[in-house]
């Protein structure tokens, strides 16, 4: 598939602070993806650093096919990287206009990217009317006015009210529908699940995971539970090779699989070996628990 951006090896340093450590990964044409991580893991600093606005301390990263320079290469990208900055005793047409002279790109495709976003009703209203909903789609218009292969997005629905944050993903959906790819930075797992098809997951500047945001989701469970003789649980499944981490809490055991069981192939054999439950519950991890896990943020 072929590949909008690569970043190997990234390393930006603040004085003593690492804010992003040695960071690889590959951003290919026509997915969403989401680098997720706590608020100062080095999601903006990244997104900086292959924006040519903060300058890396070593590795490397490039655009496309690698042939182009980067100011070159970054005449197809769209960025918004800051809060949406328009001039506001002008209106949202005016000031796309300017967008486009600053970019030397025709204005003939100002008002379809009104309407993609929802503001063509609004075209001739000042800025310094909308809301900060509506000031976040304008900036994702003008972003979108040099018909980028690439929109990177930083936190696009930070501040928002719920109906913002729907619009804002709604647009990025449609956006992405329409073959741009799409790179977002978010601390928000809602935002990530709901929009994106990849996912880097970076924390203290690390990566931690990279991949579709499917195969993160895709373990096979685990089993709370609860026996007379816990010693001898924990013994037997310890000794059986289905089952990785076990975890004590309590008087409840939990067991995570690697492999796939249903909750009555465990209490057979549990029973054949002497063992009678008086708990047994089968979950699924959700995305939320594996990326607090992959995070530190619980203790598992």
């Amino acid at each position: 598939m072929e590949k909008i951006l690569q970043i190997n090896n990234l390393t930006k340093k603040f004085g003593p602070v690492t804010a992003v450590k040695d960071l690889s990964f590959t951003i290919e044409k026509g997915n969403v993806y989401g680098i997720l991580g706590p608020n100062g893991s080095g999601k903006s600093t990244t997104l900086g650093i292959v924006l040519n606005v903060v300058n890396k301390t070593s590795g490397d990263f490039q655009w496309f096919d690698g042939q182009q320079s980067t100011h070159e290469a970054l005449k197809k990208v769209g960025a918004i990287i800051e809060r949406p900055n328009f001039y506001p005793y002008m209106t949202a047409a005016q000031n796309l206009n300017l967008v486009c002279k600053i970019k030397d790109v025709s204005p003939e495709k100002i008002e379809e990217k009104l309407e993609l976003v929802g503001l063509l009703e609004r075209k001739d209203s000042k800025f310094r009317t909308f809301s900060l909903g509506m000031k976040q789609r304008l900036a994702i218009a003008s972003a979108l006015l040099n018909d980028p292969e690439i929109l990177i997005l930083d936190e696009p629905t930070n501040g928002l009210d719920p109906q913002g944050i729907h619009q804002i993903r709604s647009i990025i959906t449609k956006i992405a529908s329409d073959g741009t790819t799409i790179l977002l930075a978010s601390h928000l797992l809602d935002e990530v699940e709901k929009v994106c098809s990849h996912v880097v997951i970076i924390r203290k500047g690390e990566k931690l995971y990279s991949g579709p945001v499917d195969q993160l989701n895709a373990s096979h469970g685990f089993f709370e539970l609860k026996a007379n003789d816990q010693e001898k649980l924990k013994a037997l499944l310890e000794s059986h090779p289905s089952f990785g981490k076990l975890v004590e809490k309590g008087d409840c055991l939990t067991a995570f699989l690697t492999e796939p069981m249903d909750a009555e192939t465990l209490n057979t054999y549990l029973f054949d070996n002497g063992l009678v439950l008086s708990q047994l519950i089968k979950r699924k991890e959700s995305l939320e628990e594996q990326f607090l896990q992959l995070t530190n943020q619980i203790s598992a």
